[in-house]
């Protein structure tokens, strides 16, 4: 198994860790507008990066919009990374800093194409299909206690 290191941050070096993979995944792959992938919401939230000998290969930003509750969004994971279990890492350690820090919930909004992953690791819908950035989301939850 390769060996992968963690940065988690809300520092510049991290935002842009975080940037390089959210860019090739969500701009380039998937045609997400750079103003709405890119939201200004970067600072204010907690990046969750992988790196594979320096450079990010998957990430996950955290939000706080309620004291109990984390957002989970922006996870991404580049496609020559897929299917090595790096999105259940990234969003094990997304939970792990969400609950060190008093958080009892989850949520976020998913892709449809990924619900099943999402569902794989604990999280329910809990919306109908809506579209964020021209894509169909659901909303799912999930307890983190």
């Amino acid at each position: 198994m390769t060996r992968y290191t963690r940065h988690i941050g809300s520092d510049a070096a991290t935002i842009e860790m975080a940037h390089a993979v959210r860019r090739r995944v969500f701009i380039e792959e998937q045609d997400v507008a750079e103003e709405l992938e890119i939201d200004g919401q970067d600072e204010a939230a907690t990046h969750v990066v992988l790196m594979e000998a320096g450079a990010p290969v998957a990430t996950a930003r955290l939000r706080f919009p309620e004291l109990l509750t984390t957002k989970v969004e922006r996870v991404a994971v580049l496609p020559e990374y897929r299917g090595e279990g790096l999105g259940t890492r990234v969003m094990d350690i997304a939970e792990t800093v969400a609950t060190g820090r008093g958080a009892a919930t989850a949520v976020l909004h998913a892709q449809r194409r990924v619900e099943e992953f999402y569902g794989r690791i604990g999280y329910e819908r809990v919306s109908d299909t809506f579209e964020e950035a021209g894509i169909p989301h659901v909303e799912m939850r999930k307890r983190l206690d």
